[in-house]
């Protein structure tokens, strides 16, 4: 059988958690193994808590509950001894608990299953054979009279057969040496331990096992040569805690800590768990105790050898604890462990909570962290650290063993919420910006907090005034300690609004402290906010401080002035505030104002109650409050007792006498909540409850009746704090009613059919699941009959039978207008059938013609069984004639579907031919109605066209690296440390190693890269030359990377900063190109496609177009549409008139704001110039029956469906051909009827549609083209009819690009061609298809498809997702005539490669042409290349502000600047190179450097 059951637990796999068929005694873990006693079963499980075997302890006839486990490591065994038999013990293998080495039967444990046992490992001083078991047994007279054996309480076993008597033996040299005890008094053994060589024991001491008094004791003996000198050096105190109450039993312990005072901590309790301060973790000094200690072997409880007498004694000294460090309600278990000068405390509950807490060297605390809540009330008996790494924690909660992390610092995204954690496992690992433990930061600064020292916050400042009162000193101190092989700079910024506040800002600090002084003057009366930047190597924190007036803050001493004083660095000293003193003094805090009143003339609010006081810890709404004078309360405060995190809550309903607020969700324990009125004071005080979770376990019944109305039992724990039921598809929350013995109900919702409904208990703000309910048909009865019986009337009603065992107690019956009495619910007499009996007093003869039965929600009215059987009769009689009828019916609609169905067909196969034969009408005839005549391209600077190349999603942000019109004309002044960094990256050998150093870094993204590339590009701009030169440099090192491996994909993405400069170098250099040449029929494609996409309808909601040249964008669900021309009139705002009309080309199936830009357009290309007002600052209206109708694109009546609302379109507001409509500006306070674009709202998409239908359930009668069937394949031929559209402009674009007028190329295409023919000759690469490939990925790829894709960066327009998806088509053919491989496209291939694939081939002659004119024309000098880059650079040289550029270049130099530093080093710089780099980052780094927020 444990066979069986072991294979089955290795099935489940391994876990955060395991669960035992038994509650686990003890447990302990060696070298990641656990070895786990659960009653009599011996489990050996991974570190993953998986099962790798299983021992049963008992036997078929003996049950054997272990009580110590001790595994023997350096034997490599494992000791467990249990009750059976009057005691037996084995030793396992370490290695695989099944082999047994050696088993006795001995008494060792305690052999009555309720009575303590203790065992642990201790060395002695007798050489090699120096280790001992140490057992403690509480035994009873009773049980070894029973057993005819001797019960010793501690005595010394032998875990070898080379030791005195053998394994287990407590043999001498000279008898059996043991500890006894003078009394017969109970013994509860709780923690052993060695430390050194003194041996510890703790235990509690009782006169009888239920009754006071209860004492703490604690024993120790000296390790000497032999087992009788140990147990004769026994000594012992009397443990007492703690001075609040008196706490007198010891229910867990953990080891000592500590060089010098070994501190030891145990908890305490008093008793009553329902106290919020019945437990205390108190902390005891070893050596104090042992220093002060009793006498040895004098004992007034203990002696050696001893069984009862009670001679010469010696009252044990009573020792009070060092410390209380932490109070709670049931604390049961504690375990601890040292980080540098911190102790950390992992505290196990009652209610099933693990705690942690550190304690600094002052054993002053930080906040409790949660580790772990569980949903229940399990006890967490036992806690022991991982061996391994100390990052996990074993917690045997009763029957349940899990493994949880002893920190959760992934939880905190920034230093400062690291900081704030107060977990000394956690640190901010600055090299990999993450909250962590030390030693996964390897290499790099960590900071944590202070060593050993709870601090409230990372940094502190204090003010002093000085002694000439004409000068403050702002102090500030970050409490941090940072771990690495150097020591990271510390550094200060103080700003205000107008600028830096003194010259302390920007200073650096060897130590955590900095400085600023500045001049009284600049601190107004009301104060003045700084922000303070705070730099720790290359992290960086902001703060944001009010300084005041120390002297200013003056008053009757309350609270609020208190904390004014106090939050703002001052001293508050003899209640009242001053300059802090020097040297300065510990921080003082907001909880020394706490004492002061309020200084509110409001009278203090008293609490009297708080209904409900125990919640679950999800917390709990609507909590009410009562008490007096609680109309002036703002909030409510909820804190713990050690006040740590308080929350605060809003509160209304607020009278005088009673308020409601939120309790939000928390860990479980007690926390207080005090009323706040204005200026912050709390008042009054009360109590709440966080308690575990309810749950529900079952529902009782679980099934119901589709109406509703029946009522379910829960059957669960704490369902108190339950606030209602949820059932799934009921959209309210049912009342749930709760009993105090743990079962609830509540009545079911009605369903409208049979099927499974799941159930949630609704806690605060969320909810727990139940099982599931069934809901079944509505029981059916059938027919009653009355019989009488004596003087009552006996009714019996038939039901159906059903699965919903319906009671007597859930029915109510009524007949005569009298209630039926005594029933009683008959199954399975007859089969199908059951029956429902019951009787009407004193009615003997009534006749009763109908029953009424109310079930649920449900009424039922039943007749006589007669009526029904006179039913049935008619019923057999209709049965054939509607037999007949049906079928002729059946007949003549089969026959006149068939019909409906054949015209249907016909009338699809038709549709389908006409739009077939439609599309290729409207290519064979359609007119190539696009204009040429497009009025001036509207270009882009080229400012603008750099910048959006350069940084083509910064958007408006680049705008800081333009010069306006007012700087365009001269130079504006450079300051002295951008003069110096452009110096230095004039330095071409700086700038290259500058360069490979960024791209070393793992965390300098490809975002990085490319804005560091532009950055750069800015800066030299100015140096054209140069910058082409650092460029071929590494190019030349890229090169040499790729050629190892694949040449064919160098520059084919963009990876790294030479990539991007690349892409801008080009972009300078053929601006004239673009402007000059391809500018024109780039703009000239762009209208084009424009005009041909407005000639059919675009949906609003997808974007889609019915003319594209993207299959992805193709509009085929669209309906008929017909062009209208309307007679347009602008109002003219200046003169109060409108303009003459102007017709405007629209579709009727034009949204309203599709018509507006279509409007818009119009004026544009009529005038020039744009209408003054924008599309959302206009009204459109249409003139009919001399009123107006004011055009919108929704509303009231808009068409809906389900939940979705059609865009109105002109159509819908049936506007004819040739209609006045009039534009006209919105007034500044428009009317509500006046809309901004739908498109702003985020559910567009979802709330509207256009021309495609929603995808719901809808009547199309009354829109029968709806009912087309449209396939997407017949509106392919549109692909194609745009593509012929558009075909001349895209030919006469592409051979602008490609071609070479008067034999020219544009200079840089020339000299770059050349330059890559010269590096592959150089590294001796052959085939011409890489040269060919570094040529596309270079010109084509790299900006020419860039500028076909975006024309919106040459010129000023907006590009519209329906352009889009047709310039991608074009790029892609384009980048198809460069491509070398030979595509096969077949009938699968994308319509997008379909569109264009018998133009490409063409297209590839000509690319080679070009490629073999530009390598066969006459190449440019050096020096004539020079020049056209000088003329280029000077075009442009007042365009930009190169001084921004440099700045956010050294923001990536101080970033890796040691990094910069080393790879200089490594390269062998000149120390005058290295000399300038340092000046640069004093420079920025003083207070004369140019500076940025």
């Amino acid at each position: 059988m444990p066979s069986v059951f072991l294979v089955v637990l290795l099935l489940l796999g391994c876990s955060d958690s395991f669960t035992f068929d038994g509650n686990i005694i003890d447990f302990a873990v060696v070298n990641s193994t656990l070895y786990i006693a659960a009653d009599d079963k011996l489990y050996q499980m991974n570190s993953s808590l998986s099962v790798e075997r299983l021992k049963d302890t008992s036997n078929t006839t003996h049950h054997n509950r272990l009580k110590i486990l001790v595994p023997f490591e350096k034997n490599n065994t494992l000791f467990t001894c249990g009750d059976r038999s009057c005691g037996y013990c084995v030793v396992h293998d370490l290695n695989d608990i099944s082999k047994i080495i050696h088993e006795e039967f001995i008494n060792v444990a305690s052999i009555n299953p309720e009575d303590s046992s203790l065992g642990f490992l201790v060395d002695l001083e007798d050489g090699q054979e120096s280790t001992y078991l140490l057992a403690g047994a509480f035994q009873r007279e009773e049980k070894l009279r029973n057993c005819n054996s001797e019960g010793y309480l501690l005595t010394l076993r032998s875990t070898k057969d080379s030791q005195t008597g053998g394994i287990f033996s407590a043999i001498g040299e000279q008898g059996t040496p043991f500890i006894g005890t003078r009394r017969k008094d109970v013994v509860e053994f709780v923690k052993g331990f060695q430390l050194d060589s003194r041996i510890y024991v703790f235990l509690n001491l009782r006169q009888n096992k239920t009754l006071s008094p209860v004492r703490v004791r604690l024993l120790w003996m000296d390790a000497k040569v032999n087992k009788r000198n140990t147990l004769s050096s026994l000594g012992g105190v009397t443990l007492q805690c703690c001075e609040d109450k008196s706490r007198a039993l010891l229910v867990s312990s953990t080891g000592a800590h500590g060089s010098s005072q070994q501190l030891w901590a145990g908890v305490f309790t008093a008793g009553n768990d329902r106290v919020p301060v019945n437990t205390a973790l108190a902390i005891f000094s070893l050596t104090q105790i042992i220093t002060n200690g009793g006498s040895t072997n004098k004992d007034s409880d203990f002696c050696l050898s001893c069984t009862g007498q009670n001679t010469e004694q010696i009252q044990p000294v009573a020792v009070n604890p060092t410390a209380v460090v932490f109070r709670y309600s049931w604390m049961t278990s504690v375990a601890s462990v040292t980080l540098g000068s911190w102790l950390v405390y992992f505290v196990g509950t009652g209610d099933g909570q693990l705690i942690k807490i550190a304690v600094d060297k002052a054993l002053k605390t930080t906040c409790p962290i949660v580790l772990y809540k569980a949903d229940d009330d399990r006890k967490i008996s036992k806690m022991v650290l991982d061996p391994g790494d100390e990052k996990h924690i074993y917690v045997a909660l009763e029957n349940q063993i899990r493994k949880v992390g002893v920190a959760q610092c992934e939880r905190y995204e920034s230093l400062t919420s690291c900081w704030n954690a107060q977990d000394p496992h956690c640190g901010w690992c600055a090299s990999q910006n993450r909250c962590m433990f030390r030693d996964e930061c390897s290499g790099s600064l960590w900071f944590s907090i202070p060593d050993g020292s709870v601090q409230k916050k990372m940094f502190s400042f204090q003010v002093d005034l000085s002694p000439s009162k004409e000068e403050v000193t702002v102090n500030v101190m970050a409490h941090l300690n940072e771990q690495h092989t150097g020591r990271p700079a510390f550094s200060c910024a103080f700003t205000t609004e107008q600028g830096n506040l003194c010259v302390g800002s920007g200073s650096v600090s060897p130590s955590h402290s900095c400085s600023c002084s500045f001049s009284t003057e600049k601190l107004p009366a009301a104060g003045l906010r700084v922000r303070v930047q705070i730099s720790l190597g290359d992290q960086q924190v902001s703060e944001d401080w009010t300084l005041r007036n120390c002297s200013a803050l003056v008053g009757e001493p309350t609270a609020g002035l208190c904390s004014d004083c106090v939050t703002a660095g001052c001293l508050w000293s003899h209640h009242t505030c001053t300059w802090m003193s020097k040297p300065p003094r510990l921080n003082q805090t907001e909880a020394t104002c706490q004492s002061y009143p309020s200084g509110q003339n409001i009278s203090e609010p008293k609490i009297i109650s708080v209904d409900p006081n125990e919640i679950s810890f999800y917390g709990k709404n609507n909590v009410t409050l009562k008490g007096e004078n609680l109309d002036q309360v703002t909030k409510i405060r909820i804190r713990d007792k050690m006040d740590c995190n308080p929350k605060e809550s809003p509160v209304w309903n607020r009278s005088n006498h009673s308020l409601t607020f939120h309790v939000p969700s928390a860990s479980k324990g007690v926390v207080t909540v005090c009323t706040v009125v204005p200026g912050g004071k709390c008042h009054g005080s009360a109590e709440i409850a966080y308690r575990s979770l309810p749950s529900c376990s079952s529902l009782s019944p679980n099934s119901t009746w589709a109406s509703g109305g029946r009522i379910i039992r829960i059957l669960g724990s704490n369902l108190q704090f339950v606030d209602g039921v949820e059932h799934d598809g009921n959209q309210q929350t049912l009342n749930m009613n709760a009993s105090s013995n743990g079962i609830g109900w509540y009545q079911t919702p009605a369903s409208g059919d049979e099927t499974v409904k799941g159930v949630r208990l609704k806690v605060a703000n969320k909810t727990i699941n139940c099982p599931p309910l069934t809901y079944h048909a509505d029981p059916e009865f059938t027919s009653f009959t009355a019989t009488p019986t004596g003087d009552d009337l006996r009714i019996t009603i038939k039901k159906k039978a059903d699965k919903m065992n319906i009671g007597p107690e859930e029915l109510t019956i009524w007949a005569m207008d009298h209630r039926c009495e005594n029933i009683i619910v008959e199954t399975g007499k007859n089969i199908g059938e059951d029956s429902v009996v019951c009787e009407i007093s004193n009615e003997a003869n009534a006749k009763i013609q109908t029953v009424k039965i109310i079930l649920g929600y449900r009424t039922y009215e039943v007749d006589g069984a007669h009526s029904f059987m006179y039913l049935i009769l008619l019923i057999l009689c209709i049965i054939p004639l509607i037999i007949v009828g049906v079928v002729w019916i059946y007949r003549v609609k089969q026959r006149n579907l068939s019909e409906q169905m054949n015209e249907r067909l016909e009338l699809l196969e038709n549709d389908i031919r006409n739009e077939i034969r439609q599309g290729f009408v409207d290519m064979q005839t359609e007119k190539s109605d696009l204009t040429e005549n497009v009025g001036a391209i509207p270009f882009l600077d080229y400012k603008h066209f750099a910048s959006r190349i350069f940084f083509p999603e910064a958007g408006a942000a680049t705008s800081s690296f333009l010069k306006d019109l007012g700087q365009d004309s001269v130079k504006v002044h450079t300051d002295e440390s951008c003069q110096a960094l452009s110096r230095l990256i004039q330095e071409q050998f700086f700038l290259t190693s500058f360069i490979h150093t960024l791209e070393e870094q793992k965390n300098f993204t490809i975002k990085d890269k490319c804005t560091v590339a532009s950055l750069l590009t800015l800066a030299l701009h100015s140096d054209l030359p140069y910058l082409t030169e650092v460029m071929e440099d590494l190019l030349r090192t890229l090169m040499d990377l790729s050629s190892n491996a694949q040449p064919k994909l160098m520059l084919r993405r963009t990876e790294s900063i030479v990539e991007k400069l690349l892409t801008n170098w080009m972009s300078i250099c053929l601006y004239g190109f673009l402007r000059e040449s391809v500018g024109q029929p780039l703009y000239l494609l762009v209208s084009a496609l424009n005009q041909q996409i407005s000639k059919g309808p675009v949906d609003s909601v997808t974007e889609k177009a019915l003319y594209t040249l993207n299959e992805d964008g193709l509009l085929w669900q669209a309906q008929d549409f017909n062009t209208l021309k309307l007679k347009v009139s602008y109002a003219v705002v200046s003169m109060g008139e409108g303009s003459a009309p102007l017709e405007v080309s629209v579709l009727d199936c034009d949204t309203v704001e599709q018509v507006k830009e279509k409007i818009l357009a119009a004026f544009r290309s009529k005038f020039g110039f744009p209408y003054s007002g924008k599309l959302g600052d206009i009204n459109i209206t249409y003139e009919k029956a001399g009123g107006c109708v004011l055009l919108q694109e929704v509303d009231s009546t808009s068409q809906v469906l389900g939940e979705v609302t059609m865009l109105n379109t002109l159509r819908h507001y049936q506007v004819p051909d040739g209609a006045p409509v009039k534009v006209t500006l919105k007034e500044a306070h428009a009317p509500l009827s006046s809309q901004v674009s739908l498109k702003d709202d985020k559910n567009f998409s979802i709330k509207y549609f256009h021309l495609i239908d929603p995808d719901i359930d809808h009547d199309l009668r009354k829109h029968p083209e709806r009912k087309k069937l449209k396939l997407k394949e017949v509106y392919l031929t549109k692909l194609l009819s745009t593509k012929v559209a558009v075909h001349s402009f895209v030919e006469n674009l592409f051979r602008t690009i490609w071609g070479t007028a008067n034999s020219r190329v544009p200079p840089a295409v020339k000299y770059f061609f050349d330059f890559l023919d010269t590096q592959a000759e150089n590294k001796k690469i052959t085939d011409p298809d890489v040269l060919h490939i570094w040529k596309t990925n270079s010109l084509p790829l790299r900006f020419w498809v860039n500028i076909l894709k975006n024309p919106q960066f040459v010129f000023d327009m907006e590009k519209t997702p329906q352009l889009d998806s047709c310039l991608s088509v074009i790029a892609q053919a384009f980048m198809d005539s460069f491509s070398l491989a030979e595509n096969q496209l077949g009938k699968h291939a994308p319509t997008n490669k379909l569109l264009y694939a018998k133009d490409i081939p063409q297209y590839k002659q000509e690319v080679k042409a070009y490629y073999k004119q530009v390598r066969d024309m006459l190449g440019f000098t050096g020096p004539e290349f020079k020049v056209f880059l000088q003329e280029e650079s000077k075009k442009h040289e007042n365009e930009f502000n190169e001084s921004a550029a440099l700045r956010e270049i050294y923001r990536y130099m101080q970033r890796y600047f040691t990094e910069i530093q080393e790879k200089l080093e490594q390269n062998g710089a000149s120390s005058d190179l290295k000399e300038q780099l340092q000046k640069v980052k004093d420079l920025f780094n003083s207070h004369k450097s140019c500076s940025w927020d």
